[in-house]
């Protein structure tokens, strides 16, 4: 499932910023609420070079809470490294990208607010929010365990040649 989200004209930035980026996220928890974290990876569309890899720490939280804050973290990574690229938000909460998108309503109050800090991020970027199977999202499943193992956040940018 794809669905495009708000969106300029996507014309790439000026330089050598990539025109267009990936961002692989996912969320988990050990137990419902129990140790949450989130994770994120931001790929170059074009070369399928890794950018970045992020781990957010939340604490103690829902899945559902860590997967927006692995998503939040990877976009403003992304717009960190290329502020007017194209981005395309691969996850495998259905539950995220429905809600994002506003075809599900959002009841639970934490997650209200980080939908809004989700779309304050995007606002008025060309983002498109895809659900991918578990299995294509590894990497940033991954990452959010690490998080959730080391009870910490982090971020790593990885050289770009």
């Amino acid at each position: 499932m794809t669905d495009a989200f708000s969106g300029t004209d996507g014309a790439p930035a000026a330089g050598s910023t990539p025109a267009e980026l990936i961002v692989e996220a996912d969320g988990g928890s050990r137990g419902n609420p129990g140790v949450a974290a989130g994770g994120a990876v931001v790929i170059d569309a074009a070369t399928g070079a890794v950018l970045a890899e992020i781990g957010v720490d939340v604490g103690v939280a829902s899945n559902n809470v860590a997967e927006y804050s692995g998503l939040i973290a990877g976009l403003r990574a992304a717009f960190e490294i290329a502020p007017a690229a194209r981005v395309r938000a691969r996850m495998d909460s259905k539950l995220v990208v429905e809600q994002l998108s506003g075809r599900w309503k959002i009841k639970h109050p934490a997650m209200q607010q980080l939908a809004r800090e989700a779309h304050e991020v995007i606002a008025g970027r060309p983002v498109q929010l895809e659900w991918v199977p578990r299995a294509d999202n590894a990497r940033a499943d991954a990452l959010a365990n690490e998080a959730m193992d080391r009870r910490e956040s982090f971020r790593r940018d990885l050289a770009v040649d």
